[in-house]
């Protein structure tokens, strides 16, 4: 690891800035060993007793934060943001880390769920020992990942679901501040803060998001969202809601889609698309907080109704300008491009198996896996380059002593001719049983993180090599 300075995790992680100089070289040498094994265990990854103490150590160190491990990345994703052009989506999502524990008190729990019933038919309630995490990714509008740009972990020691407060009281007059909800607003001030650049960012959330709070804060910062709404909110004057504006609205053009049904196999969907500008106002408990907005609701409806899968009905609300139809699609295949970050988060739990680690309390677990973001996204990085800049030079995304190692394990097809970066990622995917027969599609997620675990330990091997043949 020492022997190449341009290793990909020294340029990633050089933001990072621990007060001690030995935390920093631990967790570069960590990445470099989880990279080389992903999904195994600490002591696999780390091979010796020495190593997998030093491990330990650094996960459970007071001085450590998942914030100190992920400066680095953070910095390097604002880096990339500023040499792409046009509007930058920063896509925001929740997911779940559940753990098998006896005792979920040094780790907090996510959620309790009906686990049937006893002998005696008496409900049982089984509580799941976790942590969540509330991550915001930014991609490029065609859907390459530049890096994560806020996360939030927590768990729910201290807070109340959303479910829990209906039951004792209206959740719309709770202030945001005291409920789960802060973490949007929290999220999209800190991405917007870091890009630096509000007004190419846009904030892309699912239903969970719909908060009219979000949509304040996002103007006061100076920044955009564009939100699948849920709420059906008072507009105009306050004597209608925003779907009784939107059933006047006429349809302003079709959008065809393929899709695919139940059974995977492909489809076509005809959209039926409407648009209009309207005034929105806060709920009714609020309004003496919070201004009304003028916003655009976007609404695409599936003509007809399929019979082998759900119906599409997106309703989308948005600060951002809708002019026409070629608008209002754009919209559509920005918010299209949400699901992304639930494929980062499958890269998180599939590849890296975030949740089969044995580490016994939260703190150690969300610095586990503040490392495992930063290996995700490189995977899920390098998978998107294939198909976004093909024809880029190796060197974007690999280093000298990878190219070389590729070059002399993975044999060129006999069509290849350019190698470019395009060219080394299929060899990558390669390694890890992509077949790259001509009419195969791009490889995913999964090969390329096997083939990135193999690609680097074969490299450090090589690296190590000429120091271990002079002794």
């Amino acid at each position: 690891m020492d022997g190449e300075a341009d290793a990909w995790f020294d340029r990633e992680l050089a933001g990072c800035s621990f007060p001690d100089e030995r935390l920093n070289k631990r967790l570069r040498k960590l990445v470099a060993q989880m990279g080389s094994a992903m999904g195994q265990s600490i002591p696999l990854v780390c091979q010796d007793w020495a190593n997998t103490k030093a491990a330990y150590r650094f996960f459970s160190n007071e001085r450590v934060s998942e914030a100190d491990i992920l400066a680095g990345h953070f910095q390097s994703t604002r880096d990339r943001t500023v040499v792409t052009d046009g509007p930058v989506l920063v896509l925001h999502d929740t997911t779940e880390f559940s753990y098998q524990r006896e005792n979920s008190a040094a780790i907090g729990i996510t959620k309790s769920i009906n686990s049937g019933r006893d002998k005696a038919g008496r409900p049982r309630v089984h509580t799941v020992c976790g942590i969540l995490m509330h991550s915001s990714l930014a991609v490029t509008t065609e859907g390459l990942p530049l890096g994560l740009a806020a996360v939030k972990f927590w768990t729910r020691k201290k807070f109340k679901g959303t479910n829990a407060l209906k039951k004792k009281i209206n959740p719309t007059r709770v202030p945001i501040e005291k409920k789960e909800s802060i973490r949007w607003l929290e999220n999209v001030q800190q991405a917007t803060e870091l890009l630096g650049d509000p007004g190419r960012c846009v904030h892309v959330g699912d239903r969970e998001s719909d908060i009219y709070e979000l949509f304040c804060a996002a103007q006061e910062a100076g920044t955009h969202f564009l939100i699948r709404t849920c709420v059906d909110r008072l507009a105009g004057d306050g004597d209608h809601t925003i779907a009784d504006e939107m059933d006047e609205v006429a349809v302003k053009g079709l959008h065809r889609i393929e899709v695919r049904d139940n059974n995977g196999n492909p489809d076509e969907a005809v959209l039926e698309i409407k648009y209009r500008k309207l005034r929105v106002l806060p709920p009714v408990d609020k309004q003496k907080r919070y201004p009304a907005l003028t916003l655009t609701v976007i609404r695409a409806e599936e003509r007809g109704t399929p019979t082998n899968r759900k119906k599409i009905e997106w309703k989308l609300i948005t600060d951002l300008p809708v002019g026409s139809r070629k608008d209002a699609i754009e919209k559509l295949e920005w918010y299209a491009l949400r699901w992304k970050i639930e494929v980062f988060h499958k890269i998180l739990k599939s590849g890296c198996k975030a949740e089969e680690s044995k580490l016994r309390t939260a703190q150690r677990l969300t610095n586990l896996v503040a490392v495992f973001c930063i290996l995700s996204w490189r995977i899920f990085w390098m998978t998107m380059l294939n198909r976004s800049a093909p024809d880029a030079l190796p060197t974007l995304a690999l280093t000298a002593t990878e190219i070389a190692v590729l070059d002399r394990l993975v044999n060129d097809k006999p069509q290849a001719r350019r190698k470019t970066l395009s060219h080394y990622l299929t060899k990558i995917a390669r390694l890890g049983g992509y077949l790259a027969r001509a009419n195969d599609p791009p490889p995913g997620n999964t090969v390329m993180w096997r083939g990135l675990s193999r690609l680097t330990d074969i490299a450090l091997g090589a690296t190590l090599g000429p120091d271990i043949e002079g002794n």
